[in-house]
Protein backbone atom coordinates (compact mmCIF):
# COMPACT_ATOMS: atom_id res chain seq x y z
CA UNK A 1 0.00 0.00 0.00
CA UNK A 2 3.24 2.48 0.60
CA UNK A 3 3.93 2.24 -2.62
CA UNK A 4 1.27 2.65 -4.42
CA UNK A 5 0.75 6.00 -2.36
CA UNK A 6 4.50 6.81 -3.00
CA UNK A 7 3.91 6.53 -6.51
CA UNK A 8 0.89 8.94 -6.67
CA UNK A 9 2.77 11.29 -4.82
CA UNK A 10 6.03 11.36 -7.28
CA UNK A 11 3.96 10.97 -10.65
CA UNK A 12 1.30 13.66 -9.76
CA UNK A 13 3.85 16.29 -8.45
CA UNK A 14 5.55 15.77 -12.07
CA UNK A 15 2.82 15.31 -14.22
CA UNK A 16 2.31 17.61 -17.75
CA UNK A 17 -1.57 16.55 -18.35
CA UNK A 18 -1.77 16.76 -22.07
CA UNK A 19 -4.82 15.68 -22.14
CA UNK A 20 -7.73 17.79 -24.39
CA UNK A 21 -8.75 20.68 -22.24
CA UNK A 22 -12.94 20.26 -22.35
CA UNK A 23 -14.72 20.52 -19.11
CA UNK A 24 -16.06 17.58 -17.25
CA UNK A 25 -19.36 16.62 -17.33
CA UNK A 26 -21.41 14.62 -15.19
CA UNK A 27 -20.84 11.09 -15.77
CA UNK A 28 -24.08 8.73 -16.43
CA UNK A 29 -22.89 6.10 -15.10
CA UNK A 30 -21.26 7.22 -11.88
CA UNK A 31 -24.59 8.79 -10.78
CA UNK A 32 -26.06 5.51 -11.30
CA UNK A 33 -23.69 3.87 -8.94
CA UNK A 34 -25.96 4.19 -6.01
CA UNK A 35 -29.13 2.44 -7.23
CA UNK A 36 -27.42 -0.29 -8.97
CA UNK A 37 -28.15 -3.47 -7.46
CA UNK A 38 -28.42 -5.47 -10.37
CA UNK A 39 -26.08 -8.92 -10.24
CA UNK A 40 -25.61 -8.38 -13.81
CA UNK A 41 -24.20 -5.23 -13.64
CA UNK A 42 -21.00 -3.77 -12.34
CA UNK A 43 -20.97 -2.78 -8.75
CA UNK A 44 -19.08 0.65 -8.97
CA UNK A 45 -17.69 2.46 -6.24
CA UNK A 46 -15.21 5.61 -6.11
CA UNK A 47 -11.80 4.63 -4.83
CA UNK A 48 -12.44 5.93 -1.11
CA UNK A 49 -14.66 2.79 -0.81
CA UNK A 50 -13.13 0.28 -2.47
CA UNK A 51 -9.61 1.07 -0.53
CA UNK A 52 -12.14 0.96 2.53
CA UNK A 53 -13.75 -2.51 1.67
CA UNK A 54 -10.46 -3.76 0.80
CA UNK A 55 -9.45 -3.09 4.89
CA UNK A 56 -12.01 -5.44 5.69
CA UNK A 57 -12.00 -7.81 3.07
CA UNK A 58 -8.98 -7.76 0.40
CA UNK A 59 -9.91 -8.28 -2.97
CA UNK A 60 -8.19 -7.00 -6.32
CA UNK A 61 -9.38 -3.39 -7.72
CA UNK A 62 -10.20 -2.67 -11.27
CA UNK A 63 -10.36 0.75 -11.77
CA UNK A 64 -11.74 2.61 -15.08
CA UNK A 65 -9.97 6.21 -15.15
CA UNK A 66 -12.53 8.30 -17.50
CA UNK A 67 -13.32 11.82 -18.36
CA UNK A 68 -16.63 13.55 -18.95
CA UNK A 69 -15.66 14.30 -23.06
CA UNK A 70 -13.79 10.67 -23.70
CA UNK A 71 -15.81 9.15 -26.35
CA UNK A 72 -14.55 5.43 -25.72
CA UNK A 73 -15.08 5.92 -22.54
CA UNK A 74 -18.61 5.83 -23.07
CA UNK A 75 -18.49 3.47 -25.86
CA UNK A 76 -16.85 0.64 -22.99
CA UNK A 77 -19.72 1.89 -20.81
CA UNK A 78 -22.33 0.90 -23.17
CA UNK A 79 -20.86 -2.34 -24.76
CA UNK A 80 -18.14 -3.68 -22.92
CA UNK A 81 -19.10 -3.38 -18.84
CA UNK A 82 -22.55 -3.61 -19.68
CA UNK A 83 -22.17 -7.60 -20.89
CA UNK A 84 -23.72 -9.95 -18.32
CA UNK A 85 -20.52 -11.91 -18.06
CA UNK A 86 -18.08 -9.28 -17.72
CA UNK A 87 -20.04 -7.69 -15.16
CA UNK A 88 -20.38 -11.35 -12.69
CA UNK A 89 -16.81 -12.16 -13.32
CA UNK A 90 -15.88 -8.47 -11.78
CA UNK A 91 -18.32 -8.44 -8.96
CA UNK A 92 -17.11 -11.93 -8.29
CA UNK A 93 -13.35 -11.00 -8.14
CA UNK A 94 -12.93 -7.56 -7.63
CA UNK A 95 -14.08 -3.89 -6.20
CA UNK A 96 -14.79 -2.24 -9.47
CA UNK A 97 -14.18 2.12 -9.05
CA UNK A 98 -14.73 4.72 -11.37
CA UNK A 99 -12.33 7.63 -11.53
CA UNK A 100 -13.05 10.68 -13.31
CA UNK A 101 -9.38 12.35 -14.12
CA UNK A 102 -10.85 15.62 -13.60
CA UNK A 103 -12.91 15.43 -10.15
CA UNK A 104 -12.63 18.23 -8.62
CA UNK A 105 -13.45 16.69 -4.82
CA UNK A 106 -9.98 15.38 -3.05
CA UNK A 107 -9.68 11.92 -2.53
CA UNK A 108 -8.33 10.59 1.13
CA UNK A 109 -6.92 7.01 1.08
CA UNK A 110 -5.89 6.63 4.23
CA UNK A 111 -3.51 9.57 6.13
CA UNK A 112 -2.88 10.57 1.82
CA UNK A 113 -5.18 13.02 0.30
CA UNK A 114 -4.89 13.33 -3.45
CA UNK A 115 -6.24 16.96 -5.23
CA UNK A 116 -7.22 18.39 -8.59
CA UNK A 117 -4.41 20.20 -9.80
CA UNK A 118 -5.30 23.14 -11.95
CA UNK A 119 -3.61 23.74 -15.51
CA UNK A 120 -4.15 25.80 -18.58
CA UNK A 121 -7.99 25.79 -18.49
CA UNK A 122 -8.54 22.09 -17.19
CA UNK A 123 -6.47 20.10 -15.22
CA UNK A 124 -5.99 16.84 -13.88
CA UNK A 125 -6.67 14.67 -10.20
CA UNK A 126 -3.43 13.40 -8.42
CA UNK A 127 -5.30 10.16 -7.92
CA UNK A 128 -5.41 9.78 -12.16
CA UNK A 129 -1.74 10.98 -12.75
CA UNK A 130 -0.28 8.52 -9.89
CA UNK A 131 -2.19 5.39 -11.07
CA UNK A 132 -1.85 5.98 -14.83
CA UNK A 133 2.29 6.79 -14.19
CA UNK A 134 1.76 10.45 -15.96
CA UNK A 135 0.34 8.88 -18.67
CA UNK A 136 -3.17 10.63 -18.95
CA UNK A 137 -4.80 8.19 -21.71
CA UNK A 138 -8.25 7.61 -21.58
CA UNK A 139 -9.49 5.13 -21.09
CA UNK A 140 -7.53 3.42 -18.91
CA UNK A 141 -8.21 0.47 -17.01
CA UNK A 142 -5.69 0.16 -13.88
CA UNK A 143 -5.11 -2.89 -11.68
CA UNK A 144 -4.26 -2.64 -8.24
CA UNK A 145 -3.99 -5.96 -5.95
CA UNK A 146 -5.41 -6.80 -2.61
CA UNK A 147 -2.76 -4.59 -0.71
CA UNK A 148 -3.74 -1.51 -3.00
CA UNK A 149 -0.36 -1.94 -5.14
CA UNK A 150 0.12 -1.48 -8.66
CA UNK A 151 -0.06 -4.21 -10.80
CA UNK A 152 -0.94 -2.85 -14.58
CA UNK A 153 -2.26 -0.08 -16.21
CA UNK A 154 -4.27 -1.27 -19.91
CA UNK A 155 -4.83 2.41 -21.64
CA UNK A 156 -7.09 2.34 -24.69
CA UNK A 157 -10.42 0.95 -25.89
CA UNK A 158 -11.49 -2.74 -24.90
CA UNK A 159 -14.43 -5.01 -26.57
CA UNK A 160 -15.97 -7.14 -24.13
CA UNK A 161 -14.05 -10.51 -25.32
CA UNK A 162 -10.59 -8.05 -24.75
CA UNK A 163 -11.76 -6.86 -21.56
CA UNK A 164 -12.23 -10.09 -20.10
CA UNK A 165 -8.97 -11.74 -21.42
CA UNK A 166 -6.85 -9.03 -19.77
CA UNK A 167 -9.05 -8.90 -16.18
CA UNK A 168 -8.91 -12.84 -16.03
CA UNK A 169 -5.63 -13.01 -16.33
CA UNK A 170 -5.21 -10.73 -13.66
CA UNK A 171 -7.69 -11.57 -11.50
CA UNK A 172 -7.15 -15.27 -11.43
CA UNK A 173 -3.53 -14.55 -11.17
CA UNK A 174 -2.14 -15.93 -14.37
CA UNK A 175 -0.20 -12.77 -14.79
CA UNK A 176 1.89 -14.45 -11.85
CA UNK A 177 2.70 -17.33 -13.81
CA UNK A 178 2.77 -16.68 -17.51
CA UNK A 179 3.19 -14.26 -20.39
CA UNK A 180 0.34 -12.54 -21.73
CA UNK A 181 0.82 -13.95 -25.36
CA UNK A 182 0.95 -17.81 -24.05
CA UNK A 183 -2.49 -16.86 -21.32
CA UNK A 184 -4.01 -14.93 -24.85
CA UNK A 185 -3.39 -17.58 -27.27
CA UNK A 186 -3.39 -20.95 -25.22
CA UNK A 187 -5.00 -20.63 -21.48
CA UNK A 188 -7.93 -18.53 -21.84
CA UNK A 189 -9.61 -20.44 -24.53
CA UNK A 190 -8.97 -23.86 -22.20
CA UNK A 191 -9.90 -21.86 -19.45
CA UNK A 192 -13.00 -19.57 -20.62
CA UNK A 193 -13.82 -21.25 -24.19
CA UNK A 194 -17.66 -20.71 -23.13
CA UNK A 195 -16.62 -16.79 -23.45
CA UNK A 196 -15.45 -16.93 -26.89
CA UNK A 197 -19.32 -15.51 -27.78
CA UNK A 198 -18.44 -11.94 -25.80
CA UNK A 199 -18.63 -10.56 -29.52
CA UNK A 200 -16.70 -6.98 -30.17
CA UNK A 201 -19.89 -4.19 -29.56
CA UNK A 202 -22.39 -6.64 -29.22
CA UNK A 203 -24.35 -7.38 -25.97
CA UNK A 204 -25.36 -11.30 -25.14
Amino acid sequence: MKKIFLLLLVVAANTACNAQQTSTQDHPVVAEVAKNNDPHKIHWMSLEEAYTATQKEPRKIVIDVFTGWCGWCKVMDQKTFSESKVADYVNKNFYAVKLDAEQKEDITLGSQKYSFVVQGQGGYHQAAAGLMGGKMSYPTIVYLDEKFNLIQAVPGYQDAKQFHQIITFFGDNFYKKEDWNKYSQETYQKQFGSQNNLASGTKQ
